[in-house]
C-alpha cells in the first residue's frame, strides 16, 4: 500500500516526489529478496525493515531526475523515553491497515492507497478532513508522544491551507518542545519556507499553537495584540515573507532559503530605537535566530553571512535610488563586495511590496543598474594579478598586495578598464609609495 505524503499529495492534486510503500504479510527477508532484482537496496533500522530504493526518472540523466521509494513493513511503536526519538520500533507484517495507520500523526497522512488498482483505505477519515481543509490528529494518546508533530502541524497547515482542529490545537499547546534538536526544528522550518506558497499562514499557526513562545521569542516579540487584532510588525513581516516566496520561487534551493530567511530576519528588531540602534538590534536578533535554527552553510553556500549582510543592507536600494543623481558605478561595485546584490534586491523588493509603497520602482532601478555593470552576484574580478607584477620585476611581498589593492580600487571607480591601464597604474602606485621598485623603462 502507498502510504503517507505521496497519498496525501496525490489526493490534494499535487504530483508526489517521493513514495512510501508499506508491505503487509511478508517477513523482512522475503521482502528484501523480492526487492533486490529491482534496484540497489539500502536497509535502514535493525529491528524494523525499511528499504530505500532509488530510481532515475525515465529520460532524465541528471541527478535532479532521481526519485526515491521507501519500502517498509508496518511498524509498532512504544514510548521508551523522552522526546521524539524515545521510541521502540518493531516491524510487524501481521498488522492490519487500521493498526498501521493509527501510529501516524494526522488523518491526512493516515490514508492508504493500493498502487495497482487505486483503492483507498481511509480508517480515520483523512479524505473528509482534506475536503474540509482540517488538520486533525489521528489519536490523542499517540500524538502527544512525539513533539516534532507540533512543528509538522505548522508547516502542513501552511502548505495545504489547513485549519488546525481545536482539540488537536489543544494537544499541540500541551506539548513541551524543549527536547527537539535544532536540526529537526530546521527540517520543518525549511519545509515551511520552501514548500508553502504562503509561509505567513505557518507563522499564524505557530503563534496560535504557542510555538513562537517556546522556540522563537524574536518572532513572538513582533506580535503586539490589541484585542483580537494583531498589529503592524507581525503583519508586515508575514506579508514580506509571502512576497519573498513569490519572488524567489525559481531560485535554487540554497538561494531561495537565503532570501526567505533574510526576509524573515529583516523584520526583527525594536521599533522605538533610532535607525542605527534598530539595525544593530535586528542583526543581533537575526544571529540568535539563525543559531537556534542551526543555519550556517546551505549546500556549500555561506548562507548565514549572506543573510546578515542582506539584513544590514535592506534599506540600501531605496537609499541609492533617492540619491541616484550622485550614485557612481563605484558605489555599486563596492556594494557587491559586501553583499549579493541579486538576493538583496529580492529581499528589499519583498519588503517594499509588503509596505505597498512606490519603493518597488526603486528596487527595480537598483537591480537594472547592477545588472548593467555585471555585479548582480559579485564584484568584478581584479584585472591586475600577482603574476603580472612578477613579470614586471616586482619583488614578492606585502608591497605587491598593496599595489594590487590600490589598483583594484581604481578599477572599481572605472579609472582602470584594461590590463594595460592596470599595469600603468601599478607602476604609478609603486613609484608613489616607494615600497617596490619596478624596472626602468628602456
Amino acid at each position: 500500500m502507498l502510504v503517507g505524503g505521496s497519498v496525501r499529495d496525490s489526493l490534494f492534486g499535487i504530483e508526489p516526489k517521493d513514495f512510501d510503500i508499506e508491505v503487509f504479510g511478508l517477513d523482512p527477508d522475503r521482502l528484501r529478496r523480492l526487492l533486490e532484482p529491482i534496484a540497489k537496496v539500502n536497509t535502514v533500522g535493525e529491528h524494523f525493515a525499511v528499504y530505500k530504493l532509488f530510481f532515475d526518472r525515465e529520460g532524465e540523466a541528471e541527478p535532479t531526475g532521481r526519485f526515491e521509494i521507501d519500502v517498509s513493513l508496518p511498524r509498532r511503536e512504544s514510548k521508551s523515553g523522552r522526546g521524539h526519538r524515545g521510541f521502540l520500533i518493531e516491524g510487524d507484517p501481521s498488522m492490519t491497515f487500521e493498526e498501521a495507520a493509527r501510529r501516524r500523526d494526522f488523518t491526512i497522512n493516515a490514508v492508504l492507497m493500493d498502487p495497482i488498482n487505486g483503492e483507498i483505505i481511509d480508517p480515520f477519515g483523512g479524505r473528509d478532513d482534506m475536503q474540509r481543509r482540517v488538520l486533525r490528529a489521528v489519536t490523542a494518546d499517540t500524538f502527544v508522544e512525539d513533539s516534532l508533530r507540533v512543528l509538522r502541524a505548522v508547516q502542513l497547515a501552511a502548505r495545504f491551507g489547513l485549519t488546525v482542529e481545536s482539540q488537536t490545537a489543544d494537544l499541540c499547546r500541551s506539548i513541551d518542545l524543549g527536547d527537539l534538536p535544532r536540526e529537526r526544528v530546521w527540517g520543518e522550518v525549511e519545509k515551511l519556507l520552501v514548500l508553502a506558497d504562503r509561509p505567513s499562514l505557518g507563522l499564524d499557526v505557530a503563534f496560535e499553537l504557542g510555538v513562537l513562545d517556546k522556540l522563537f521569542p524574536e518572532i513572538r516579540a513582533l506580535v503586539k495584540s490589541d484585542g483580537d487584532a494583531i498589529t503592524a510588525p507581525f503583519a508586515m513581516t508575514k506579508r514580506a515573507l509571502d512576497e519573498a516566496s513569490k519572488l524567489s520561487r525559481d531560485l535554487p534551493r540554497e538561494q531561495r532559503l537565503t532570501v526567505m530567511l533574510a526576509a524573515l530576519c529583516a523584520g526583527l528588531g525594536g521599533e522605538s530605537l533610532d535607525v542605527a540602534a534598530q539595525q544593530s538590534d535586528r542583526v543581533d536578533k537575526a544571529v540568535t535566530l539563525l543559531k537556534r535554527l542551526g543555519v550556517h552553510t546551505l549546500g556549500g553556500l555561506d548562507a548565514r553571512s549572506r543573510i546578515l549582510e542582506i539584513v544590514k543592507e535592506k534599506a540600501t536600494p531605496e537609499r541609492l535610488y533617492r540619491n541616484r543623481e550622485r550614485v557612481t558605478d563605484g558605489d555599486f561595485r563596492r556594494l557587491a563586495r559586501r553583499v549579493d546584490i541579486g538576493l538583496l534586491y529580492l529581499t528589499a523588493k519583498a519588503w517594499a511590496l509588503a509596505r505597498d509603497t512606490e519603493a518597488p520602482a526603486a528596487c527595480d532601478w537598483f537591480i537594472t543598474r547592477a545588472r548593467a555593470l555585471g555585479v548582480e552576484h559579485g564584484p568584478p574580478q581584479s584585472i591586475l594579478k600577482g603574476r603580472h607584477l612578477l613579470e614586471l620585476g616586482f619583488d614578492p611581498g606585502p608591497g605587491m598586495g598593496e599595489v594590487i589593492r590600490r589598483v583594484y580600487e581604481l578599477q572599481l571607480d572605472g579609472d582602470v578598464t584594461s590590463l594595460d591601464e592596470a599595469v600603468a597604474a601599478a607602476k604609478r602606485v609603486a613609484q608613489m609609495t616607494r615600497r617596490t621598485a619596478p624596472p626602468q623603462e628602456s
